[in-house]
């Protein structure tokens, strides 16, 4: 007897990206809509949350109908519906998980929550379908930093986190004082490539209770202090350099210390996810320096590395597997912890 194909529906709105996926067997994806707000957010440097929200509430059931649409389905062919819960900007979390639990009563399907670190680790399913736990996860974006053992499809072990901003955070915080735009990852990165990674040396933190954990906040003020001495003292801001320096001193920490921690629980597999996944350094720095260790890198296409929904439709497959499904209390958890069970406790 062949094997059911099990169709899961997943919808994200954790942050400023409405998106919602069709994904079966949590490796094919039939359809991916991500409707993004950056053009509403870029005004401000940053994403403002009651925009977003309302945003949200306007795109929720274009985006599913064209999820559905593009994957020829209807939900009454859809096994579960997966959604992030947490962690993420509230309101627009409640969009998400109130459209979900609306779809999962009214056709009696389960209800799956998605932990949005787990999505992202999840993306990376899709993009290498022969992937299996265990394997170092670093998951790198605007509010979230932190190297994370699989363990198993539904086991985490976070070894190191950041202790106060995120790198993506930086990152946009950095290009926004250099009058780059938002986001600031693709335009530092870009910047970066035609400037000397060795023109300005900033910190690279390491702390002694946890040598995985990260701290972008000093890097940050570093950079911002080095732009200020040069405007007080009238000479020209060397943009290229500021930026490839900058981008250096967070690319040596997350390599370093990720490779690391594979290498003290002997693990042979990296992947990325994230956002900042998408960086041309990281990948490259990753890469050689797994490759130098015996190990072998991994890492999604750009289109996975950001918010969307086809990532939470693959997490949410292993737990539809596990019978793991949430019930109707499901609640929006803005600063939901890993690993925290359904619902965040």
């Amino acid at each position: 007897m062949n094997k059911k194909t099990v169709k899961i529906l997943g919808i994200e709105t954790s942050c400023d990206e409405t998106s919602a996926a069709v994904v079966t067997d949590g490796r094919n994806v039939l359809s991916n809509i991500i409707s993004s707000q950056i053009d509403l957010h870029s005004e401000y440097g940053g994403v403002v949350p009651e925009i977003a929200s309302r945003r949200h509430v306007e795109l929720i059931l274009p985006v599913i109908d064209s999820a559905l649409d593009k994957a020829g389905t209807d939900l009454n062919d859809i096994d579960g519906i997966a959604v992030t819960h947490g962690p993420g900007l509230v309101g627009a979390l409640l969009v998400g998980v109130s459209a979900a639990k609306a779809i999962a009563a009214a056709l009696n399907k389960p209800l799956i929550s998605v932990h949005h670190i787990e999505g992202h680790i999840a993306a990376n399913y899709i993009a290498h379908t022969d992937l299996e736990p265990p394997f170092v996860c670093l998951v790198v974006s605007g509010g979230h930093s932190h190297i994370v053992l699989v363990k198993d499809y539904l086991s985490f072990e976070i070894l190191g986190r950041t202790r106060d901003d995120a790198a993506g955070e930086a990152f946009d915080k950095i290009a926004r004082v250099l009058g780059l735009g938002y986001p600031g990852g693709p335009a530092i990165d870009k910047w970066a490539k035609d400037g000397d990674p060795r023109a300005v040396h900033f910190p690279r933190v390491k702390f002694q209770d946890n040598p995985y954990d990260f701290s972008f906040s000093g890097l940050k003020t570093a950079v911002i202090n080095h732009i200020n001495h040069l405007n007080q003292k009238g000479e020209d801001i060397p943009v290229a350099d500021i930026c490839a320096s900058f981008q250096q001193a967070v690319i040596d920490v997350l390599v370093d210390y990720t490779i690391s921690a594979a290498k003290e629980h002997k693990i042979e597999k990296i992947c990325l996810a994230g956002g900042v996944a998408s960086n041309s350094l990281l990948r490259e720095t990753m890469s050689q320096k797994a490759n130098e260790n015996g190990m072998i890198s991994l890492y999604p296409p750009p289109v996975l590395c950001t918010d969307n929904a086809a990532m939470i439709a693959a997490s949410g497959y292993f737990s539809f597997l596990a019978g793991e499904f949430a019930d109707y209390t499901l609640n929006a958890i803005p600063s939901l912890r890993i690993g925290s069970g359904h619902n965040g406790l």
